[in-house]
C-alpha cells in the first residue's frame, strides 16, 4: 500500500492521459468516417500518431534534460491537449494528420517522462511491485479509453472537448505533487543495427508487432462499421481486444520462460493466423462471434511484442539493456507508422477481410523467417526473466533492468 501511495500522482496521471490521448485514435476513426474521409486518409491519421510518437519518444530525454520533468510534461500534455481541441476547428484530414502528430508526441514525451520519474524513485527491492502495479495502471487506462468511445458521438465539440478535459487533468498530479524531480539520466542512443545484431528474429518480431497493434487499433473502428457494429459495440470489439492481451500475459510468459522462444514465437503468430481467419469467419457470426474473435486475436497478437523483446535480451549484455530497449521501440514504431494506411487502403478496396488478411500474412512471413533463423543455431542457454513491456517510451528499458546480465552473450545472432 505504501508502494501504492508514494506513486499515486505518477499512476493517476498514466489513467488520465491514457482516457485523454488513448481516446483519439478509435474517435478520429469514428469522426473521420461521419465526416465523409477516405479510408486510406482514416488510415493516414494512425501513421501520423506514431511518426509523433517516435519524435516524442526521441526528443522527450533531450528535453528534460533542458528544462526539467514537470515543465516538460507540461509542455507535452499542452501539445496534446491542442492537438485534441483543434479537431473540431478544421475538419480537414491533412489538418488532422498534424494533429495527430502532435498527439502522438505528447503521448510518447508524457510517458518518458512518468517512467523517467519512477526510475529515479525506485529501488531494486520495490521494482517489480512498481512495475507491476504500473502494468495494471496502463491496462486499465487502455480498457477504459477503449469503452469512452461508447458514450461520445463522432465529430463533435464536446467528444473532442471531454478528451482535452481529460488530458489536461493528467498535469495536477504530476505537477502538484511535492515529490522532487529526479536528476535527469542521459538519453539512450538509438541503435536499431544493435537489435538487428542480437537478433533479426526479435527485430522482425517487434515490426510484425507493431503492424498488428498500430493496424488493428487505429483502423479496427473502420472495421467494426464495415461489418456492422454500432459505435457502442465497437468500443466493446475494442475493450474485448485489450482484454484479451492482458489475460494473454501470465501463460505466454509462463510458456516463454520454459520453452524455446523462437517456438513460442512462431506458434504465437500460427495462432495470430489462426485468429485473423476466426475474426473474418466470425463477422458474419453475430456480435458475440465478433468480440470472442477480437478476444482471441489480443490473446495471441499482443505478447509478440514482449516475448521477442525477451529473446533480444538473452543475447545481450547488462550495460546494452536500456539502448536495446530503445533499439526495439523503434523497429516498432517502424511497423506501427505503416501499417494504418496500408490496411485502411486494403479494407477500401477488399471489405473488411482485407485488414486481416495483411496481418495473417505479415505473420505468415514472421513464421518462415523464424524457421529459417532456428537453423542458423542453437537455443540460448541461460534466459532472462520474460516480463509484459507496455510500448510507452525508449526509456522503458531502464524500469525493467532484467537479471541475468552476465549471461548475455555479444556476437550471437538469432
Amino acid at each position: 500500500m505504501r508502494l501504492l501511495v508514494s506513486f499515486a500522482a505518477l499512476f493517476v496521471s498514466v489513467v488520465l492521459l491514457q482516457l485523454g490521448l488513448g481516446g483519439v485514435a478509435p474517435l478520429d476513426a469514428l469522426s473521420g468516417a461521419a465526416l465523409g474521409f477516405s479510408a486510406g486518409e482514416i488510415g493516414m491519421l494512425g501513421s501520423a500518431h506514431f511518426v509523433g510518437f517516435f519524435v516524442g519518444c526521441w526528443w522527450a530525454p533531450r528535453l528534460m534534460g533542458e528544462v526539467g520533468h514537470s515543465r516538460a510534461f507540461a509542455a507535452f500534455t499542452a501539445a496534446g491537449t491542442i492537438g485534441i481541441l483543434a479537431h473540431m476547428m478544421l475538419t480537414d484530414p491533412i489538418a488532422w494528420g498534424l494533429m495527430r502528430v502532435a498527439i502522438g508526441m505528447a503521448v510518447a514525451g508524457c510517458y518518458t517522462i512518468i517512467e523517467a520519474w519512477l526510475q529515479a524513485k525506485v529501488t531494486n527491492a520495490t521494482r517489480g511491485r512498481a512495475m507491476g502495479v504500473y502494468r495494471v495502471v496502463d491496462i486499465i487506462g487502455s480498457l477504459g479509453a477503449q469503452l469512452l468511445i461508447a458514450v461520445l458521438e463522432p465529430a463533435a465539440y464536446l467528444s473532442y472537448n471531454l478528451l482535452a478535459l481529460l488530458c489536461c487533468a493528467a498535469l495536477f498530479p504530476l505537477v502538484l505533487t511535492r515529490a522532487e524531480a529526479p536528476e535527469t539520466g542521459p538519453a539512450p542512443r538509438l541503435r536499431p543495427a544493435m537489435a538487428w545484431r542480437h537478433s533479426p528474429l526479435a527485430a522482425a518480431g517487434v515490426i510484425v508487432s507493431g503492424i498488428t497493434g498500430a493496424a488493428f487499433r487505429m483502423v479496427g473502428p473502420l472495421y467494426g462499421l464495415a461489418v456492422g457494429l454500432a459505435a457502442d459495440r465497437i468500443a466493446l470489439f475494442l475493450a474485448a481486444y485489450v482484454l484479451g492481451g492482458a489475460l494473454a500475459q501470465y501463460p505466454i510468459g509462463w510458456l516463454a520462460d520454459k520453452f524455446d522462444r523462437r517456438w513460442v514465437l512462431v506458434w504465437l503468430s500460427v495462432a495470430s493466423i489462426l485468429a485473423c481467419a476466426l475474426t473474418v469467419i466470425g463477422a458474419g457470426g453475430g456480435v458475440v462471434a465478433i468480440f470472442l474473435a477480437a478476444g482471441f486475436f489480443g490473446f495471441t497478437t499482443f505478447p509478440i511484442y514482449s516475448v521477442s523483446a525477451a529473446h533480444a535480451h538473452d543475447f545481450a549484455e547488462q550495460h546494452e539493456r536500456v539502448e536495446l530497449s530503445a533499439a526495439l521501440m523503434f523497429f516498432y514504431a517502424v511497423g506501427a507508422i505503416a501499417s494504418p494506411v496500408i490496411a485502411s487502403v486494403l479494407i477500401d478496396r477488399f471489405g473488411p477481410a482485407g485488414m486481416f488478411v495483411f496481418i495473417a500474412l505479415a505473420h505468415a512471413v514472421l513464421v518462415v523467417f523464424g524457421l529459417i533463423r532456428m537453423r542458423a543455431r542453437p537455443s540460448p542457454g541461460p534466459k532472462t526473466r520474460y516480463v509484459y513491456i507496455p510500448r510507452t517510451s525508449f526509456l522503458i528499458g531502464r524500469l525493467l533492468r532484467r537479471g541475468n546480465g552476465e549471461n548475455g552473450r555479444n556476437g550471437r545472432k538469432d
